[in-house]
């Protein structure tokens, strides 16, 4: 099969990888408010450069900074932004049993919002400069800035909802426009919303604060393309619906197919990136909503686990997910980051490497091409 000249590739990743020790542990000490910011950003360089140097070893074609500047997938970004408040929410625990749910960051709207400066634009323009592949970047997705439902928006800033709807609008455009300017072409958002809505105890406490978790992704898709119909030209965006990986720990449960036909079909996103990797994600019946054509890079690698997958089993679920969807419009990736907060997850860089690998290798297997 031809490679493609447009993101997402045959084999990606969704991004975030393992902090070196010593970045991890300055970063701990910077959250304390004990290490210097300036001395903090030397580190990530150096660390980037050496996470760069990964990526391109195993053979991806997208290359990330890991995430390293950040505390977590989506807090930095988000806290950000003017009118933003965001508030780190209590660590995982390392003792705790596998499975355990954590809590995230928290996140209010406590004024109006608004793009005051641009948020990725400098670090992405370090990653761009030090690879020769397609530099992506990832940023939460537009729709967590709704997490909280009402109660967490600020009704004296914001007492009408879709006033609120066309300021995230209007920041997310603006941060995307910087990009392009700066010659991003690949950029991911990140999105937990729409797997919490697979989930029906998550779907219960919705109802309870007075959502509708029926109506809600409805909502979500038409904030989302919005932006995208902002987009500079030239720029592809895709998508990953995310459970929660924080620490190898979980938040959500559940199939896509209470979302799949509205989002699988409605969002204007130039590929999906779904996690696939354990049974909580359900079967692969919810693909058959997908639009022809549309890219859909399967999360078949857990990178929560230090098991490893093996070629084979990969290849087994790739025809599996065939019966509902056109393998030709199939990728492969772990299911998630290996590191969404800077703790990471609890396996090796060695295990991170050959995970990586391993997608790579598959890619070319089935598809003759890693793009």
């Amino acid at each position: 099969m031809p490679p493609s000249t447009t993101p997402p590739y045959r084999a990606d990743h969704v991004g975030s990888l393992l902090r070196p020790p010593a970045l991890r542990a300055a970063r701990e000490q910077f959250l304390a408010g004990k290490f210097d910011a300036g001395a903090l950003r030397a580190l990530e360089d150096a660390a980037i450069r050496e996470a760069i140097a990964l990526e391109e070893s195993v053979g991806l074609a997208s290359i990330t900074d890991g995430e390293f500047r950040r505390t977590a997938f989506h807090f930095d970004f988000l806290g950000q932004i003017e009118g933003v408040s965001a508030v780190l929410g209590r660590p995982p625990d390392a003792a705790a049993p596998p499975g355990q749910a954590f809590q995230p960051p928290q996140l209010k709207i406590v004024g109006k919002i608004c793009h005051r400066r641009n948020i990725e634009v400098e670090g992405f323009k370090f990653t761009r400069a030090a690879t020769r592949q397609t530099a992506k970047l990832t940023m939460p997705s537009p729709t967590m800035l709704l997490r909280g439902g009402r109660s967490a928006i600020s009704e004296s800033a914001y007492p009408d909802l879709e006033a609120y709807a066309d300021d995230v609008i209007a920041v997310y455009a603006a941060e995307l426009k910087a990009l392009g300017e700066a010659g991003c072409t690949y950029v991911q958002f990140d999105d937990t919303n729409f797997g919490y809505l697979c989930d029906q105890t998550m779907r219960q406490a919705m109802r309870e604060r007075g959502e509708d978790p029926d109506a809600l992704p409805h909502h979500y898709v038409k904030l989302i393309n919005a932006v995208i119909a902002k987009k500079p030209a030239g720029m592809a965006i895709c998508i990953h619906l995310c459970r929660g990986n924080m620490a190898g720990r979980w938040a959500a449960t559940g199939g896509y197919e209470p979302i799949a036909e509205t989002v699988f079909g409605g969002l204007a996103v130039d590929g999906y990136f779904l996690e696939y990797e354990s049974v909580r994600a359900g079967g692969f019946e919810p693909l058959r909503f997908m639009p022809e054509g549309k890219r859909v890079i399967l999360g078949l690698v857990s990178s929560k686990v230090a098991e490893m997958e093996s070629m084979d089993l990969l290849k087994r679920r790739i025809e599996a997910a065939g019966k509902y969807m056109a393998v030709e419009d199939m990728g492969v990736s772990p299911q998630c980051g290996f590191a969404s907060g800077y703790q990471g997850n609890p396996v090796t860089e060695d295990v991170e490497r050959r995970k990586l690998a391993l997608c790579v290798e598959t890619a070319a297997e089935i598809w003759g091409s890693t793009r």
